[in-house]
C-alpha cells in the first residue's frame, strides 16, 4: 500500500465493478474520471471519491443512487472504518488506524524508493533548460530557471519518465559577434594596448580579460590590425567556447549537468531549419505571404514586404508567424521551429524553461511543434519570473567587475547550492521571488530551508539522545501511537500522489510545498512534548512507546530526504 489513493482507486473500480455485475449500474461505464484524493476538509475523513457524481448521467440515475450500494461495498473493506454518502453524492471514506501503521512500514521497507512511481511508464520527456546566451558567466538572472528545470527533470525521473536534460546554445546571432569583438579588445590589451574605455553596446566585464590573454598567448599579435574578416568567426568559436566551460562550471556549483548540449550555429550549418521549412511547407503549412499591419497606429516607416510565413493560426496562435526574413535569412523563430523539430525526434514530450519576458513566443512555438509532429509531441513551456535580490530587505547592488549584474558563483558561495536551490522552489516559478541573503540564512520558521532541514536534523538526533538516555532498544509498540502520530503518517501518505501530481502538472515547487507542510506537522508533535512530558519521543520509562516513535520519526526523515533528493538538497544531519 506504498500509494495509499492508488491502492484505493483500485479498491473502487473493484466495487464499481461488482455493482455492474449485480446490475445496479449498466456495465462498461467509463471510469476515467472517476478519482479517489483527500477530501477538501479533513475532518470529512481520509479518502473523498467522486464516483457517484460522474458516473450519474451515464447511468442514467442520480447520484445517491449510487453512492448508497458503493458505500456498502466499500465499508464492507477490512481496512475502511465507515464509508459515508455526504451532499448531493460525495463519497468519504475513514480508514481503520491500521492503515497508518501499514504507511509507516512502506516507507520502512521501501526507503529511497517510497514515493517513487511508474507514472511515466518509460515515456521519455526531454527537458531544456537554462540556454543562456554564451556570452558571459551565469548570473542570478538564471539561476531559477536552471533550478526549476533541473528539479523537474529529477522529478519526472522520480516517477517514472526517461529524461533528456538539454541546453540549447544560442552561439548564432549577433550576441555571439559582439562577445567576439569584446574579447578582441581583451586580447590586444593582453599584449599590452591601452584600448581605453570599452565602447557602448561591448561586454564590459572582467571575465573576457582571461580569455583576452589566452587569445593573445595562443596567436600572439597575429591578429592586431586585422579586418575583421581574418578573424571574427575563429574569435567567436573559441570565445563561445570559454563562455560555455565557464556556463557548465557555475552550473556545476548548483549541481546542475546536462546531457546534451545542442548549437544553434551547427543547426542552421547542418540544413535541419531548411528541411523542416520543408516538411511544414509539403503539409500547405508554409507560404508566401505580407503580414498585416501592426495594430494601432502604424509607422510611418512600415511598408508590406513579401516574407516566408507559417500558418500558426491554424493552431491557436493569434496570426501566421514569419519563418524567413525578407533577405533571405531565417528569424529567430525558423530556427527555433526546427530545433524543436530536432527535439521531437528522440522525445515523447517537450518541456522549455523560459524567462517569463519570453511569454508572447510561446503559442506560436507551440504551434510548430503541433504542426510538425501531427500533434503526437506536446510541448509544455514554463514561464519563470525574476528572482528580487535583497539584502535585510535593500535592493542589492550589482557588481561593476562581473559587468553590472551579480554573479550565481558569488551567490552560491556566500549562502551555499542548497540554501539557493531550495528558495528558488518556494513559489510557483511564474510568481515573482524574493531572494533576501539576510533571510535565506536566518534560523527561523519563518525561513523554508531552516525548517525543513531542522525537522530532519532533529530526527537524526533522536537515535543519538536515545543512546546516551541509555534507553533499550526494544520492539515498537506502533498500535500505541496516538491520532495525532498517526496523522503524521496520513500526511506521508500524500507523498507518492504530490510526486505525482507534480510530475503531471510539471511543477517541481510543490515538493517544496509538500515538505513544508510535513516539517510543520513534526514540528507541532514535537512541541507538544514542551507542556506534557509524556508526550516527548524519548520515554526513558518506557522504551516500547519510545521505539514506536523513533520509528515514526524515521519513516518523517525518510519522506524528507525523499523530497530533498528532487530538489537537489542535501538533508543536514545537525544544524550549527
Amino acid at each position: 500500500m506504498s500509494n495509499l489513493f492508488e491502492t484505493f482507486s483500485a479498491r473502487v473500480r473493484e466495487a464499481l465493478d461488482a455493482l455492474a455485475a449485480e446490475g445496479v449500474i449498466p456495465a462498461g461505464l467509463d471510469l476515467r474520471n472517476v478519482t479517489v484524493e483527500p477530501p477538501r476538509d479533513a475532518s470529512h475523513g481520509d479518502l473523498a471519491t467522486n464516483a457517484a457524481m460522474v458516473l450519474a448521467k451515464p447511468a442514467g440515475t442520480n447520484p445517491r443512487a449510487i453512492a448508497g450500494p458503493l458505500a456498502e461495498k466499500l465499508a464492507a473493506l477490512p481496512e475502511v472504518a465507515s464509508a459515508e454518502v455526504a451532499g448531493p453524492g460525495f463519497l468519504n471514506i475513514r480508514l481503520v488506524p491500521g492503515t497508518w501503521v501499514d504507511v509507516l512500514r512502506a516507507i520502512e521497507a521501501e526507503g529511497d524508493a517510497y514515493g517513487r512511481s511508474a507514472l511515466g511508464n518509460g515515456q521519455t520527456v526531454n527537458v531544456e533548460y537554462v540556454s543562456a546566451n554564451p556570452t558571459g558567466p551565469m548570473h542570478m538572472g538564471h539561476c531559477r530557471g536552471a533550478v526549476v528545470g533541473d528539479a523537474l527533470a529529477s522529478l519526472l525521473k522520480y516517477a517514472g519518465y526517461g529524461v533528456i536534460r538539454e541546453y540549447y546554445i544560442n552561439d548564432a546571432g549577433s550576441q555571439v559577434d559582439t562577445l567576439a569583438r569584446s574579447a578582441h579588445l581583451r586580447y590586444r590589451e593582453a599584449l599590452g594596448e591601452d584600448i581605453g574605455e570599452i565602447p557602448e553596446g561591448y561586454y564590459p566585464g572582467d571575465y573576457l580579460k582571461p580569455i583576452g590573454a589566452l587569445l593573445a598567448a595562443d596567436y600572439g599579435d597575429t591578429y592586431v590590425g586585422k579586418p575583421e574578416s581574418e578573424w571574427l568567426a575563429l574569435f567567436k568559436t573559441r570565445t563561445a567556447g570559454a563562455m560555455m566551460d565557464l556556463i557548465r562550471a557555475d552550473l556545476a556549483l548548483l549541481g546542475i549537468h546536462h546531457d546534451k548540449f545542442s548549437s544553434e550555429a551547427e543547426l542552421q550549418a547542418s540544413g535541419a531549419i531548411e528541411a523542416a521549412v520543408e516538411r511544414l511547407r509539403a503539409k500547405g503549412l508554409v507560404y508566401e505571404g505580407v503580414l498585416e499591419a501592426p495594430k494601432g497606429e502604424t509607422p510611418e516607416d512600415w511598408e508590406p514586404v513579401e516574407l516566408t510565413l507559417f500558418r500558426a493560426s491554424q493552431f491557436g496562435d493569434d496570426v501566421d508567424r514569419p519563418i524567413r526574413k525578407s533577405d533571405g535569412s531565417w528569424t529567430y523563430f525558423g530556427a527555433d521551429l526546427a530545433y524543436h523539430a530536432q527535439k521531437a525526434e528522440s522525445a515523447d514530450q517537450l518541456v522549455d524553461i523560459w524567462g517569463a519576458d519570453h511569454a508572447g513566443t510561446v503559442k506560436r512555438q507551440q504551434a510548430a511543434v503541433t504542426a510538425l509532429t501531427d500533434g503526437k509531441v506536446e510541448l509544455d513551456v514554463k514561464l519563470v519570473q525574476m528572482v528580487r535580490l535583497l539584502r535585510a530587505g535593500e535592493p542589492i547592488k550589482m557588481s561593476k567587475r562581473a559587468g553590472n549584474f551579480v554573479t550565481l558563483a558569488d551567490v552560491v558561495r556566500e549562502v551555499g547550492k542548497d540554501v539557493v536551490r531550495y528558495i528558488m522552489l518556494t513559489r510557483r516559478s511564474d510568481a515573482q521571488l524574493d531572494f533576501d541573503f539576510a533571510k535565506v540564512v536566518e534560523q527561523s520558521k519563518d525561513n523554508p530551508v531552516f525548517y525543513v532541514q531542522y525537522a530532519h536534523a532533529r530526527i537524526h538526533s533522536l537515535q543519538r539522545r536515545m543512546a546516551e538516555a541509555g534507553i533499550a532498544v526494544v520492539e515498537p509498540a506502533l498500535d500505541r501511537l496516538d491520532d495525532e502520530e498517526l496523522g503524521l503518517m496520513r500526511l506521508a501518505a500524500h507523498w507518492p500522489r504530490t510526486v505525482e501530481a507534480a510530475a503531471l502538472a510539471h511543477e517541481p515547487h510543490r515538493v517544496a510545498f509538500y515538505l513544508g507542510d510535513l516539517a510543520a506537522a513534526f514540528h507541532a508533535l514535537w512541541n507538544r512534548g514542551n507542556d506534557d512530558p509524556s508526550r516527548r519521543f524519548l520515554l526513558p520509562d518506557d522504551p516500547a512507546l519510545t521505539a514506536a516513535r523513533l520509528a515514526l520519526s524515521r519513516a518523517i526523515g525518510q519522506v524528507i530526504r525523499n523530497g530533498l533528493s528532487i530538489m537537489g538538497v542535501t538533508p543536514v544531519e545537525e544544524m550549527h
